[in-house]
Order: structure tokens, then C-alpha cells, then sequence
């Protein structure tokens, strides 16, 4: 069992449009990095958002912000919120500690990632990741230390996957 296990199944049950990406899309690349929240990149049309957001919210999770969460499945206010409010992630919360984040604003499109992902298998399902290149393009430029640590991780089981 993978952590989130419920909400990726409820995912496919809904056939939401979404590829893991994060911490948890670098493990299951092969690396081994702690992680405790779920990052997906989704089809950023109205309906596959706001299937996301009805999930999240049947599953208890809840916003911080004084905002309608379902203000992401609307396309006007979704461009307001990255354009005027440098908005990168929609995050959902959870009293445990959970958090799952919708990447809104990636340098990698959900077309593109979708058609590149790998398919990682579990037990219960089949799970579509981001690539190893694209994994990098992500976190290229963020400026944060673990995304670069990530980022020497993945070239690493890049080049052992090319042998």
C-alpha cells in the first residue's frame, strides 16, 4: 500500500486525468526521499479539476484560504489566482497532517507529461508518473536545496536505466 492510497483509487474510479509528480513521482523514479504529501499535475479543464476537488473534499480535506475551493474548476478564476497572485499550487489539507498539492502553474504541461509518464504498477493499480526529464524540467528552477538534491538523484537512475 503507497500513502494516499484512497485517493489515487478514488482517482481512477472518476477517471481523473492526473500524473503523480513531487517527492512521490521521484521515489517511485527509484529514489529514496522522505515525502508526506501528494504533488499532481492534472488536466486543468473545468470538469477534471473540479472532479479533483469534490474527491478532496469527500475525503475530508479542507483549504486554508478564505476561498471556495472549487473557484480552481473555473477557468477565469484559476488565471486570476496564478496570474495575480503568483499562485503555483492549490494545497489541501487534512487533520493528520495531510496535504495534497495541484500543481496550477508548471513549466510542464499535463498534455505533455501525460504522454511521457511511466506507468508504475502496484498491487491495486497502475499509476501514471512523471518522467525522469520531466521530473528535472519541474524542479529546475525553484531554488530549492532538496529539489536540487532530487534533481542529482534522478540523473543518477537516469543513467543507470540507460545501461
Amino acid at each position: 500500500m503507497i500513502m494516499y492510497e484512497d485517493i489515487l483509487q478514488a482517482f481512477h474510479r472518476n477517471k481523473v486525468k492526473y500524473v503523480l509528480v513531487g517527492g512521490l513521482a521521484v521515489n517511485l523514479q527509484g529514489a529514496s526521499r522522505g515525502t508526506s504529501d501528494l504533488d499532481i499535475l492534472v488536466e486543468m479543464t473545468d470538469a477534471n479539476l473540479a472532479k479533483v476537488i469534490k474527491i478532496l473534499k469527500q475525503k475530508k480535506y479542507f483549504v486554508k484560504q478564505p476561498v471556495d475551493p472549487m473557484g480552481i474548476a473555473n477557468r477565469a478564476t484559476r488565471e486570476d489566482w496564478i496570474f495575480n497572485k503568483n499562485m503555483k499550487a492549490f494545497c489541501f489539507y487534512k487533520d493528520n497532517g495531510e496535504q495534497v498539492d495541484i500543481i496550477i502553474d508548471s513549466p510542464v504541461q499535463y498534455a505533455e507529461a501525460r504522454k511521457k509518464a511511466e506507468i508504475v504498477r502496484t498491487d491495486q493499480m497502475a499509476l501514471p508518473v512523471l518522467s525522469i526529464d520531466h521530473l528535472i524540467k519541474m524542479k529546475a528552477n525553484t531554488g530549492r536545496d532538496k529539489d536540487q538534491f532530487d534533481i542529482n538523484e534522478l540523473k543518477k537512475i537516469k543513467k543507470r536505466k540507460a545501461l
